[in-house]
C-alpha cells in the first residue's frame, strides 16, 4: 500500500454563504485532504498541530479514516487555528472575517518515523519555510512531492516560496495565482514560466470552470461538473488536491497521463465536497457515489468525432 504524507491545517471554520451560516465546525487544508485521499487504498498520516480545545471527536473521526495522527502535535493549554468568512452570491468570492494562528504560529513540524520514506507529499497550504522543513527531513526522495500555495505567501514571503518551489515536482494554484506569480495573463505562458522555476507538472484550477495540466509541451484540461447546488466552497480546492494525491499514492505511476487520471479524481471529489457546509459532505461520502458521479465525469467529456 502506498504512503501518503499530508501537511496542512487541521483547524475550526466558521462560514457564511447565501444558503446559511455555521458555528465553529471542523476545517483546516490537512483534514480536507485527508478526507479526500481516505477514498482510496493508501496508508496516510497528518503533520499538523491543535490546541487542546480541538474536541475527541473530530480525532475519532480521522482516526476512523486511516489516518495517522501519530504527527499531529497537541498543545496543551492552546487554541487551534480559526477561520471565519463570508461567501458573496456568487460564491466565487469571499471576505475573510477572522484569521486567529493560535497555536499554529510556533508550529515546527515533525516527519513521523514511519512516513519519512512516503511515496507521495502533499504540501498543503502553509508558511513556505514550514513545507520546507518537512521536505528536507525526508529520509528518501519521494515518487512526487506536490505543493498547494496562495497569493497571501507570493506578497509576504516570496523569497522562501521559490525555494520550495525548486524542490517540487507539481505545483496546483489558481488562475489568479499563477498570473501573480509570473507576471504572465497567459496561462499557457505563465505555466512555461513556473515549470523553469522547478516543477515537472504544473495545476492551474479554475474553480467552478475545472483544471488545466501542464507538463513541457502537454496540455490536459478538465472540466468541472455542472452542479444545480453548492452550498459552500471552502475546502474544495483541499479536497482537489486531496483526491489527486490520493489516486497518484493508489497507482504509484507519476506518468502524464495517469496524472490526467488524477485530476479528473480529485475534480470528482470536490464537485461532493461543497454539496454541504464545512467537511460534513466528506465525512460520509462513499466510494460507490465516487465511482458512479465519475461516470458523469466520462459522460461530459468523451464523445466520437469524424474527421473529413
Amino acid at each position: 500500500m502506498g504512503k501518503l504524507l499530508i501537511i496542512g491545517t487541521v483547524a475550526f471554520d466558521a462560514i457564511e454563504t447565501p444558503f446559511g451560516k455555521t458555528d465553529k465546525i471542523l476545517g483546516g487544508a490537512g483534514t480536507f485532504i485527508g478526507l479526500a485521499a481516505s477514498q482510496f487504498n493508501v496508508d496516510s498520516a497528518i503533520v499538523s498541530v491543535v490546541g487542546d480545545d480541538f474536541p475527541q471527536e473530530y480525532l475519532d473521526l480521522l482516526s476512523s479514516k486511516n489516518i495517522d495522527l501519530s504527527a499531529l502535535e497537541i498543545v496543551k493549554g492552546g487554541k487551534t487555528f480559526f477561520w471565519s468568512g463570508r461567501y458573496h452570491n456568487d460564491l466565487n468570492t469571499r471576505d475573510t472575517l477572522a484569521t486567529e494562528l493560535n497555536v499554529l504560529a510556533d508550529f515546527n513540524p515533525v516527519v513521523p518515523e514511519n512516513f519519512a520514506d512516503a511515496d507521495v507529499v502533499m504540501l498543503g497550504n502553509l508558511h513556505p519555510n514550514i513545507q520546507l522543513s518537512v521536505v528536507d527531513q525526508m529520509k528518501v526522495r519521494p515518487k512526487l512531492i506536490i505543493l498547494d500555495t496562495m497569493n497571501f505567501w507570493m506578497d509576504n514571503t516570496l523569497d522562501e516560496l521559490l525555494q520550495v518551489i525548486k524542490k517540487i515536482d507539481v505545483i496546483t494554484i489558481n488562475d489568479e495565482e499563477a498570473r501573480q506569480l509570473t507576471n504572465e495573463y497567459s496561462l499557457v505562458k505563465a505555466a512555461a514560466q513556473i515549470q523553469k522555476m522547478g516543477p515537472k507538472y504544473v495545476v492551474i484550477k479554475k474553480g467552478e470552470h475545472g483544471a488545466l495540466l501542464f507538463h513541457e509541451d502537454n496540455i490536459f484540461f478538465a472540466p468541472a461538473l455542472p452542479l444545480e447546488e453548492v452550498f459552500d466552497p471552502t475546502g474544495a480546492g483541499d479536497t482537489f488536491a486531496g483526491g489527486f494525491a490520493g489516486y497518484l499514492t493508489e497507482t504509484r505511476n507519476v506518468s502524464f497521463n495517469n496524472l490526467k487520471n488524477a485530476i479528473i479524481h480529485g475534480s470528482n471529489l470536490a464537485s461532493f465536497c461543497v454539496e454541504r457546509f464545512g467537511t460534513e459532505r466528506m465525512e460520509n461520502l462513499k466510494r460507490e457515489e465516487a465511482s458512479q458521479r465519475l461516470l458523469q465525469f466520462k459522460k461530459l467529456t468523451q464523445f466520437d468525432i469524424e474527421l473529413q
